[in-house]
């Protein structure tokens, strides 16, 4: 297959363009490759030094661009015609906001997209619970036999890869609130599966953060389908036009709920009847927060077509995604768990709530300026001892102090000394669980790279116990 002619004929208006990509992170290398055919000269602006970027310049041999690479001052693109900015990058930052003010049209490889996809578009977003959605709709779609692609803020990007789409291609998208905040188009099915504190870091305030994560309902027709968590009342009472399907744990609804154990689904909002899904105990993913997730799966494959039967074989053989309440390794009968992905306190505190033994929480890592006070109260109520590291461990306990938290605290100089102190505080039959609820930029590249590294930590635990047996039994 190839680009569309609506496609080819978007493109070539940038031949006659000065184009600048801003970022060349994993969108704006994508972008690179994509746009270099097509723009008439091709300016990449990245704030890290070429020494730091040299495995990223070494694949883009042979691309023709200009790079500007060490710093952004604010006039380094103002002499673009289009910009294009990865999501990394705040709208506000002068390499950015010069080039606007200057009449640079600004954009991103997630508007772009849109407007070169030759097929319908399944968009998904919330603060958490994005990518296990995600994955559990591509895992429904194949099953189903529904052709589709997934991307956006996990996997391959997908500028590169959309020759390989046709017009029956579903494609998958999980979208940030940094992807969407200034999208002026919507998916044909779009899911929000909460919005709660988050990447306030970044946003003024939780009205803009919900303002970006709503774009993606926003622009919808009468015909398309949201997605939308009936329990969550922010994201209940966004405005849209679309056709309404809701899913709910406390409720029955139109869409799906779970009640006694049971996942139910009305079949097209209800007009075909009510049929029991599954029930709870065949999900394999720990947390109510996973119930709710298959929920929106279901809603959002059924109405891209997938039949129930389907839709239930997937999501019983669906299993959790590395990073998210991910079992590493049980040693001295402590089980070790993995959940890097949890980078703010509502995610650390949805795990929390999945986990019935006695739990060793790691948390710390970088603040995202989002409140404390309800995930201390938790901390305090449910878990044995805390060990605190990174940027935000004077803030976590400071969190904790005020809520009067008996819980006792561990503090480690760096994350590589977290599991070690971890264990030593733990008892047979706990858990301990890295929850950091924080991100992970002081020191790592993101939660995959953080969660690679408690694995790594648990793993070599596991050699030294070994070793200590082997010693002991000579």
């Amino acid at each position: 297959m190839a680009l569309t002619e609506q496609a080819k004929a978007r493109l070539s208006a940038l031949r006659t363009q000065r184009v600048g990509i801003v970022g060349l992170g994993r969108e704006g290398l994508d972008l690179v490759r994509f746009l270099a055919p097509w723009a008439g000269e091709l300016v990449v602006s990245d704030r890290s030094p070429a020494d730091r970027l040299a495995p990223v310049l070494a694949s883009l041999e042979g691309v023709t661009a200009r790079y500007l690479l060490g710093g952004q001052a604010g006039t380094d693109l103002v002499d673009c015609d289009t910009l294009f900015v990865s999501p990394g990058v705040a709208q506000e930052e002068p390499v950015v906001a010069e080039a606007r003010a200057a009449g640079a049209h600004i954009s991103s490889a997630t508007r772009l997209f849109f407007e070169l996809c030759p097929g319908p578009i399944i968009g998904i977003t919330g603060s958490s619970g994005k990518t296990t959605t995600t994955s559990m709709v591509a895992t429904i779609l194949a099953e189903a036999g529904i052709p589709s692609a997934v991307g956006g803020n996990i996997g391959v990007p997908m500028l590169g890869r959309l020759n390989d789409f046709g017009p029956e291609t579903w494609s998958v998208l999980e979208l940030s609130s940094f992807q969407l905040s200034d999208m002026t188009q919507s998916p044909q099915i779009a899911a929000i599966l909460n919005i709660t504190p988050n990447h306030l870091d970044r946003h003024p305030d939780m009205a803009d953060y919900a303002r970006a994560k709503a774009n993606i309902i926003r622009h919808q027709s009468e015909s398309d389908v949201a997605v939308l968590n009936a329990d969550d009342p922010v994201v209940s009472d966004l405005p849209h036009r679309s056709r309404t399907l809701h899913f709910s744990l406390k409720k029955a609804t139109h869409g799906g709920w779970f009640d006694k154990d049971t996942l139910w689904i009305s079949q097209n909002g209800g007009d075909d009847g009510t049929i029991a899904l599954l029930p709870r105990s065949d999900l394999s993913l720990m947390g109510e927060h996973n119930v709710a997730n298959a929920l929106a799966a279901a809603l959002v494959s059924h109405a891209a077509g997938c039949d129930m039967e389907s839709i239930g074989r997937a999501l019983r053989a669906f299993r959790p995604v590395p990073h998210r309440l991910e079992i590493v390794e049980t040693v001295c009968d402590v089980i070790y768990m993995n959940d890097s992905i949890a980078t703010s306190p509502e995610r650390s505190i949805a795990a929390l709530r999945s986990i019935d033994t006695p739990i060793v929480l790691i948390a710390g890592g970088r603040d995202k300026h989002v409140p404390m006070e309800d995930w201390a109260r938790l901390i305090d109520a449910s878990v044995r001892a805390v060990v605190l590291v990174g940027e935000a461990a004077p803030l976590i306990r400071s969190a904790l102090e005020g809520v009067g938290a008996n819980v006792p605290i561990l503090a480690a100089n760096r994350f590589a000394e977290t599991v070690s102190l971890a264990a030593r505080a733990a008892q047979p039959g706990d858990t301990v669980l890295l929850s950091p609820g924080c991100t992970s930029f002081d020191e790592f590249r993101d939660y995959e790279e953080r969660g690679q590294a408690f694995r790594a930590a648990v793993m070599a635990l596991r050699e030294a116990s070994a070793s200590a047996d082997s010693e002991r039994h000579r």
